[in-house]
């Protein structure tokens, strides 16, 4: 198969192939490109419940999405939090991050607060993380 030209005439590398899983109308739940890993943000199936079992929830399904995607937490490579109300919740979720993120496999991270797009939810979480090579 030949390689098309660019504009400058030099030979085009084909793109590597975007596989996508778990895909609605708006959104995939997993994406993967080039050996990375990106995770749409997770929310708890309990909007009802605390800071601490939200976020047990949310990395629960995010641990379920990395495993269906070929990868484990200690793959991370960014995590995006967001939280409803960063004062008072800022501490006891990093108590449960904390405990679910291995020992030195810290991912690059920001936290900020944010409107969430349900009142009750209090923590969504997005990753980025290195898949493993099939």
């Amino acid at each position: 198969m030949r390689t098309p030209a660019g504009a400058n005439g030099r030979r085009v590398q084909p793109m590597p192939e975007i596989k996508r899983q778990k895909t609605s109308a708006r959104a995939s739940m997993i994406v993967e490109h080039s050996g990375v890993i990106y995770l749409s943000g997770q929310v708890a199936e309990d909007p009802d419940a605390d800071i601490q079992d939200q976020t047990r929830s949310v990395l629960a399904r995010i641990d379920a999405l990395l495993a269906e995607a070929g990868t484990t937490n200690e793959q991370l490579l960014s995590a995006t939090i967001y939280l409803r109300d960063i004062a008072n919740d800022f501490a006891p979720m990093n108590e449960v991050w904390n405990a679910w993120v291995p020992d030195g496999l810290a991912p690059a991270r920001a936290c900020v607060e944010a409107r969430m797009a349900r009142p009750q939810l209090l923590v969504e979480i997005s990753i980025i993380a290195v898949g493993f090579a099939h």
